[in-house]
């Protein structure tokens, strides 16, 4: 079977399209352009802001004028993951995508259906003439994955629309009507070369196999965290060995829990037969504790060409021990949702930078602001007490539920009439920029819904295909009996 065999056929052969189109986070020229282009074929009034959202608009079709204007909102850019074993140049390169009975995923990367399909979606209502719907805006927005960017910057009066549909959620059949807010905490340390001593025996340790995932919609689920399973192992190797710390360097976005990780290290060479059978055993350990949830976990010990310097011995204890101090995963639940993820921190990265710095990024997101914060000042203060420089990202806000949104019930019934059941009405833990957009647009009424997919932000993406053609019947419903203006 063929992407073109697929249905609903017109939103796929738009997300075919764009999966030929780079379109990395902070790197969305070519998927700029492209909407640009698109615009001026279908003869549609196409603008462009000053920091790269486009905004594309379409006349009602005859007979809806009298409809209120809807937004139909998606951002641009995507989470570029691949497995280490993958070439792939996510500037320069197309996805290439693969059928797996009911999903469609691509071939060692990311699929870049987050958001992608959200696009494509916008793309097959702009380019059709047979679809029901009032006055309609499509709102393309930068960078939304690693830093809300477009939508930090969206300004009022760039739209105009009285209803907004976020097409950015992940769970076919579910409505979100809030999500939480989140904020970047950054540590630096800064460490001196020293030369390591003769007669050392040199090993590059690995974490592979680990699922990953989103920061967010994920968290809950209790996976594994590359960073933290590296710096468990060595820590234990430092306070048996004298062990010099070469290289460091694990996940990569701040909102995916990293699933890989590696250190060059060196032991004193009678050492060398102690330090693998000591991972051997803690190997065990891992596995045993991740049995269930990590059952692809690989810690890997190979011998390593040998290196002149190393990070200073004073600066690898106290890097150890904050990472070893810093939380990660779940903090706190809902108390007003049952089953919902209050709050929540992600030890996403470790890497070493130029001029003789360890970067260390990790995320915090919170339904309620003040938890949100606090749990950037417990990181804050991890890495404060181990001599680390830290910075703090913008942070965004959170979008509060409105349980009697209009939309939400027009949403609401067109399901139960569709498909005979009740759509679920939830918030998500994940960050989504609906709540910036109501910074700057306070009368929007929202909501978020979407197809179904899975291990988002990890080459494990998926997408369900039989949910993308409710997912679009649901929207070509919902279009078609929006509320009419006041």
């Amino acid at each position: 079977m063929e992407l073109s065999d697929l249905k609903p056929a017109i939103v796929f052969h738009y997300f075919n399209e764009i999966c030929k189109v780079p379109r990395p986070s902070k790197k969305e020229e070519k998927i700029i352009a492209f909407l640009e282009a698109f615009g001026k074929e279908h003869k549609l009034e196409t603008k462009k802001d000053e920091c790269g959202n486009i905004l594309i608009k379409k006349p009602a079709t005859q007979g809806k004028e009298h409809l209120k204007t809807v937004v139909l909102q998606s951002h641009v850019d995507m989470v570029c993951e691949k497995n280490s074993d993958v070439t792939h140049n996510f500037l320069t390169d197309p996805i290439e995508t693969e059928i797996d009975g009911e999903w469609l995923k691509a071939k060692g990367t990311t699929l870049g259906a987050d958001n992608g399909i959200g696009v494509a979606t916008e793309l097959t209502i702009l380019a059709s003439n047979d679809i029901e719907h009032g006055p309609l805006e499509c709102l393309f927005t930068i960078d939304e994955e690693t830093g809300l960017t477009g939508a930090f910057a969206l300004k009022e009066g760039f739209m105009n629309a009285d209803i907004l549909l976020n097409l950015d959620s992940e769970d076919e059949g579910e409505l979100f009507i809030g999500c939480a807010g989140g904020i970047d905490s950054i540590a630096e340390f800064h460490y001196k070369e020293v030369s390591v001593p003769e007669s050392y025996f040199f090993f590059k340790v690995e974490v592979k196999g680990l699922k990953g995932g989103h920061s967010g919609g994920d968290i809950h689920l209790g996976r594994g965290n590359a960073n933290k399973i590296l710096n468990r192992f060595l820590s234990q190797t430092a306070t048996k060995y004298d062990l010099y710390l070469c290289e460091i360097n694990g996940g990569n976005l701040r909102n995916a829990i990293p699933r890989e990780a590696y250190a060059v290290c060196a032991v004193p060479n009678d050492k060398k037969e102690s330090v693998r059978v000591d991972l051997n055993v803690f190997t065990s350990e891992i596995e045993n504790e991740l049995s269930i949830i990590e059952p692809d976990l690989k810690l890997i010990l190979q011998s390593e060409t040998p290196r002149k310097t190393a990070i200073d011995q004073d600066t690898t204890a106290r890097l150890l021990k904050t990472l070893y101090a810093t939380p990660h995963g779940v903090y706190a639940m809902s108390q007003d949702i049952p089953g919902l993820v209050e709050t929540s921190t992600n030890l996403a990265s470790v890497k070493m930078q130029a001029g003789n710095s360890i970067k260390v990024e990790t995320s915090q997101r919170s339904s309620v602001l003040s938890a949100r914060d606090d749990m950037a000042n417990t990181v804050r203060a991890a890495f404060e007490l181990g001599g680390a420089d830290i910075s703090f990202g913008d942070g965004y806000p959170g979008w509060k539920p409105n349980p009697h949104s209009e939309i939400l019930e027009v949403a609401a019934a067109s399901y139960k009439r569709l498909f005979g059941v009740e759509a679920k009405v939830k918030a998500i833990h994940a960050g989504l920029e609906c709540g910036l957009f109501l910074d700057k647009y306070p009368s929007l009424d929202m909501i978020s819904f979407g197809p179904t997919l899975i291990g988002v932000h990890s080459p494990d993406e998926r997408m369900h295909i039989p949910s993308v053609d409710k997912f679009w019947k649901h929207l070509l419903d919902v279009l078609a009996n929006i509320p009419e203006k006041n």
